[in-house]
């Protein structure tokens, strides 16, 4: 069991993904603080608030200055402009993923029509292999 856990962690796909899980909560950090930092308050002061996130609504019939205060009190509140700013947060993240999907795709080769393979997929493993390979080098399987 525990050696076909570590091929399974081993193959390129996983590595890429733990890679890219890493760079994306990093990346999800910095857009956290320039939706936070530089978006919302201008447009919070532009709604007449300064601090957008404050928008909110109790549910409970009191009046709160702050949703600090609301939650001070335990009071039940829909704290609306917090999700505003996931949202932006979101389509941000989602805009940046799409512009760097457009990038790596052009990198990638693509095959003229009619030009033969050069690699093939190992059956045991899934990974690309030279046409003429008789081992995989990844799983050292029969190609």
């Amino acid at each position: 069991m525990l050696k076909g856990f570590k091929e399974f962690v081993m193959r390129g796909n996983v590595l890429d993904m733990a890679v890219g899980v890493i760079i994306g909560a990093a990346f999800g950090k910095i857009v956290s603080s320039l939706v936070d930092d530089v978006v919302m308050p201008p447009l919070g002061k532009l709604l007449g608030q300064g601090n957008f996130t404050d928008y909110f609504i109790s549910l409970n019939g009191t009046h709160y200055e702050t949703l600090a205060d609301a939650k001070k009190a335990a009071a039940p509140t829909i704290n609306y402009g917090q999700f505003v700013n996931t949202v932006i947060n979101f389509l941000i993240v989602a805009f940046a993923v799409y512009l760097l999907v457009l990038r790596v795709n052009r990198w990638t080769k693509k095959p003229a029509p009619g030009e033969a393979p050069t690699t093939k997929e190992c059956p045991q493993c899934a990974m690309a292999i030279p046409i003429k390979a008789k081992k995989c080098p990844y799983c050292t399987g029969a190609a």
